[in-house]
């Protein structure tokens, strides 16, 4: 009889699972609506880069991105729609292109989303744009981001657990600035689109020492939340473009509320008016900058 050798079979690591990276880890350690949110996002911001990438060579095309940027807008709120829709499928939308998406089983969460907060910038090849979802119980905010996938900048906040900038290294806690003096501060503005909005500014430019336009409300707040700016000022806007900065600049111990010092969300968005600063300044903007 043939002996037959005994071999021993050695289970093969299953390389094709790549390990994870720290930036990976870092948030499958957030909450997990954290967690759902800056993977939805982060899935639709890799079509994004791809998508800018294309830009510079649209702007000399005779047709021009328009219509390009219009479906990447479109396609990258898909993406947020159907992965948040997953996690959780009971929960509501609010969204800048498929408007209101009712809650399913009388759940007390809703969505709001803006896939290109930035539209402009981004059809300009202007990395000055990013992705906004908000998570929404009842009236009150209780989760953010602000993705910026073309910086790989990323802004997050949860109620009453601080607001942070996460980065290759590590999450940096943000704090809005501590300036006191208003001609010393910076601050950022949306208020272009009719007279009343640009005599805010005017009133607001002459006691400061200048004011920002970068064409993106939810990185300006964020910007409030880091203390790059010292406050923002806004009329007429849309609930996804303000939800997640509201969160980020109060979660970085900073003041928001309406030019009548209102501080609801829901009362800012009913006068259309904002201002987020820091505590020093939130007075001298509400009574002289901005009465």
């Amino acid at each position: 009889m043939p002996i037959v050798e005994k071999r021993t079979i050695t289970p093969r690591r299953e390389s094709f699972k790549s390990e994870k990276t720290r930036e990976e880890q870092r948030i499958d350690s957030l909450s997990p609506h954290l967690t759902i949110m800056i993977k939805a996002a982060r899935k639709a911001g890799f079509r994004l880069i791809r998508d800018f990438g294309e830009i510079s060579n649209l702007q000399v095309s005779r047709k021009g991105p328009g219509d390009f940027v219009t479906n990447a807008d479109l396609m990258a709120e898909k993406t947020l729609i159907e992965q948040l829709s997953a996690a959780r499928e009971d929960y509501g939308f609010i969204s800048e292109e498929r408007g209101v998406i009712p809650a399913k089983n009388k759940s007390p969460f809703t969505w709001v989303i803006d896939p290109i907060d930035g539209t402009t910038n981004f059809m300009h090849a202007i990395d000055e744009m990013a992705i906004s979802v908000a998570l929404m119980e009842h009236k009150t905010v209780v989760a953010g981001i602000v993705y910026n996938p073309i910086r790989n900048e990323l802004y997050y906040a949860e109620k009453g657990k601080g607001a942070f900038l996460m980065t290759p290294t590590g999450n940096v806690r943000l704090r809005v600035s501590s300036r006191n003096k208003t001609e010393e501060a910076l601050i950022g503005s949306n208020c272009f689109k009719n007279e009343t909005s640009r005599s805010d500014v005017v009133r607001a430019g002459k006691e400061v020492a200048s004011v920002r336009y970068n064409g993106s409300t939810t990185l300006s707040l964020a910007a409030v939340a880091a203390g790059q700016y010292d406050g923002y000022v806004a009329r007429s806007f849309k609930l996804w473009d303000v939800a997640a900065g509201y969160l980020l600049v109060r979660e970085a111990g900073g003041f928001v509320s309406s030019y009548q010092g209102k501080r609801e969300l829901s009362d800012i968005m009913e006068e259309q008016t904002l201002i987020a600063s820091n505590a020093a300044l939130k007075e001298v903007f509400l009574t002289n900058v901005l009465k």
